[in-house]
């Protein structure tokens, strides 16, 4: 498994994959190893540093993540929730088929290893208040107005 870090507003991002695709992704404060990036990971690298400009809004690249079979229905679904979209664990549990799913479904999104190419940060509560996140409520509320149409204007 190689690794790449990409420093990025909110946290050094730590990309882990090989020739079968990107296996996980995490962020995380602090000093970044300064290393080569892989040429597996260089596509990876270059797509993330486009979303972070601005300049992408859909990732095309070959995913390996490891999970239950559950779990990866449950991110394939997360796949499906558009760029500046969100939808309610609710929501997201109706889709999979099964609304009684959705302490299951929420768990699944937790232990989502490919945060923002897999966009979990799109799920919120049903009264639309953002609720847990793997990197911290700060880094999903940032990567949501980095997404949102309607952009925050200065006044001054």
């Amino acid at each position: 498994m190689e690794t790449a870090y990409l420093q990025t507003p909110i946290g050094y991002a730590e990309l882990r994959g090989d020739e079968n695709g990107l296996a996980s992704i995490t962020v995380f404060d602090g000093d970044s190893p300064n290393e080569i990036i892989p040429e597996v990971l260089e596509d990876a690298v270059y797509q993330f540093s486009e979303y972070f400009d601005g300049k992408r809004t859909v990732f095309d690249l070959k995913l390996n993540p490891e999970g239950t079979d559950f779990q990866k229905r449950v991110w394939d679904a997360l796949l499906r929730i558009p760029y500046g979209k969100t939808v309610s664990y609710l929501e997201l549990s109706k889709n999979l088929g099964d609304v009684k799913a959705i302490r299951a479904v929420a768990a699944a999104n937790g232990k989502n290893p490919l945060w923002i190419v897999v966009p979990c940060h799109r799920v919120i509560g049903s009264n639309g208040d953002l609720t847990g996140y793997a990197g911290g409520l700060h880094r999903k509320k940032w990567l949501l107005e980095h997404e949102s149409p309607a952009k925050q204007q200065s006044l001054f």
